[in-house]
């Protein structure tokens, strides 16, 4: 296979993989992509897969990415929760869970970070449009659910305030009824207790009552 031909095949991928180009070119030597990261056509992310030099990274493309490097996996904790609008901060790793053992990676896209869920869990994404298909990402009220879950620790309503969650979002995305259906699959009633409090102490906020909960 020749350069050209790479181009043409996956033109229209994010992210292609070894696996990918044998599916095409079952010769195919892995000599080539070193060659081609050395004329700087292609850059590898991890090893496996790689992403053309003049591809334009968003936000949507490292989302895509995230979600193939590491399978099955969705993005999750303080990336989706940024990009639902719920906590102010910049979120400079890419965040998921994934069925599989915890795991970071650092490339030259920036870091994609994964944290363990029980396969029950892995549930509550949504499907966005990216730029070669499809990516998944949590909802708005699976994103804070995952965080508690996986923080156990935030337990004080000065640790629910660190968060600095967006109180007026969090009541236009998450309905009292979204929270406590979701709270029933997780079928954890430590998680529950956490996460209702939060919720109360938020309402308190908003009504200008919350620094005394």
């Amino acid at each position: 296979m020749q350069y050209i031909q790479l181009k043409q095949a996956f033109k229209d991928f994010t992210v292609f993989s070894l696996r990918d180009i044998r599916s095409v070119d079952n010769g195919f030597h892995r000599r080539r992509l070193s060659e081609w990261q050395e004329k700087g056509y292609i850059r590898k992310v991890i090893n496996g897969y790689y992403v053309f030099t003049d591809l334009d990274i968003k936000e949507d493309e490292l989302f895509e990415i995230a979600n193939r490097i590491y399978s099955p996996s969705y993005v999750s904790l303080q990336t989706a929760l940024a990009y639902h609008r719920l906590i102010p901060e910049t979120v400079y790793a890419v965040t998921s869970v994934s069925t599989r053992r915890t795991r970071t990676f650092s490339t030259g896209l920036g870091d994609f970070d994964y944290r363990t869920v029980q396969p029950a869990f892995f549930c509550g994404y949504q499907l966005k449009r990216g730029r070669s298909g499809t990516f998944k990402i949590a909802s708005p009220v699976k994103a804070l659910l995952d965080y508690l879950y996986l923080h156990p620790g935030i337990k004080t309503a000065d640790d629910l305030r660190s968060l600095r969650l967006d109180g007026e979002v969090f009541f236009e995305l998450i309905g009292e009824d979204d929270l406590a259906g979701a709270l029933d699959r997780f079928g954890k009633k430590g998680l529950a207790a956490r996460a209702m409090k939060l919720r109360g102490l938020l309402e308190a906020e908003g009504r200008g009552e919350g620094k005394h909960a």
